[in-house]
């Protein structure tokens, strides 16, 4: 068994961080957004840092469940998530910015609410 408060403390770190994402995005319609102007790239680096926060919390739930809990939601790419942290935090010269913007449009709106249910899971669990 596995300490279910310190996985839902680090849910609520993964849901935190998946917002800020969200709120930082909001203004982002193109990939340009991010390269044309000193806010957007003030904004990519948010971003990125919180894609940090986000893989190396979700890799730390993993290890806190025992790798048993993330499998049960398969509709998302587990790998993926911890796999940007290490590329952001190891090469954060070459991020690509059309990689961090298909992220936050098309992967981030499935996570939270997935994120959410992991935490309505374990809360009821």
């Amino acid at each position: 068994m596995f300490d279910r408060e310190l996985a839902i403390q680090c849910l609520e770190n993964i849901r935190k961080a998946l917002l800020t994402i969200e709120e930082r995005a909001t203004v982002i319609s193109c990939v340009n957004d991010f390269l044309c102007s000193p806010d957007g790239m003030l904004r990519l680096d948010a971003i990125c840092m919180n894609l940090i926060a986000l893989g190396e919390s979700v890799k730390s739930f993993d290890k806190i469940t025992g790798g048993k809990v993330l499998p049960q939601y398969p509709e998302i790419y587990w790998r993926g998530v911890m796999q940007i942290r290490d590329k952001i935090a190891h090469h954060y010269f070459d991020v690509d910015a059309g990689i961090v913007y298909s992220t936050i449009k098309e992967d981030i709106p499935t996570l939270l609410p997935t994120i959410e249910k992991v935490i309505q899971d374990l809360c009821e669990y």
